[in-house]
């Protein structure tokens, strides 16, 4: 890659980064164009040129969102031991990247966000994780290894602490992760 398009791909990077922050904190409907041109010293037209438009821009966030949330979930190995290993990469990935947080954060809040682009709609229905979580957990108890009783409650508190952390950490940057068993034992028997 060229200088010039080391530069161009650092902006639009930082232009999402932007996006990113407001959308995660105001939501879709609250976040305007010129909040996110303002924030970012740019032009609405610069805007306009990586991304087409607000719902482009926010499309494009959500895209990203699914590659960071969309990770495949296999009924291979211990149950527990899979939670874990989520929990760790996902744990360790927010300590190391600032904006993994805000992600996390901003994916939450678009599942229920009724004002978000129908093609971001479409995106997120697609990576319903505590969904793909049960078949995990039904299987850990069947071997024991994790507590009785409704699945989706229990994937709905497991992936609810971990968005939970993200968004504290993503408020309160100086507050460490907690460790992954922490929120593993939610689930564990």
């Amino acid at each position: 890659m060229n200088k010039r398009e080391e530069q161009k791909e650092r902006r639009r990077t930082e232009i999402l980064n932007v996006a990113l922050d407001l959308f995660s904190r105001r939501g879709y409907g609250s976040t305007k164009v010129a909040n996110i041109v303002s924030e970012a010293k740019i032009s609405m037209g610069l805007l306009f040129h990586y991304f087409g438009t607000k719902d482009g821009l926010y499309n494009e966030l959500i895209k990203i969102g699914c590659e960071y949330t969309g990770f495949p979930l296999s009924l291979e190995g211990s149950p527990i031991g899979i939670f874990l290993r989520v929990a760790d990469g996902i744990l360790d990935f927010i300590e190391k990247e600032p904006m993994a947080a805000k992600m996390f954060v901003f994916m939450a809040n678009a599942l229920h966000d009724d004002s978000i682009p129908k093609e971001s709609k479409e995106l997120l229905s697609k990576i319903d994780i505590i969904t793909r979580s049960l078949p995990i957990i039904e299987k850990g108890q069947q071997l024991g290894e994790i507590r009785q009783g409704d699945c989706r409650s229990l994937s709905a508190a497991f992936w609810g602490a971990i968005v939970g952390v993200a968004q504290e950490i993503s408020l309160n940057p100086d507050i460490p992760c907690p460790s992954p068993d922490w929120i593993v034992a939610i689930l564990k028997k």
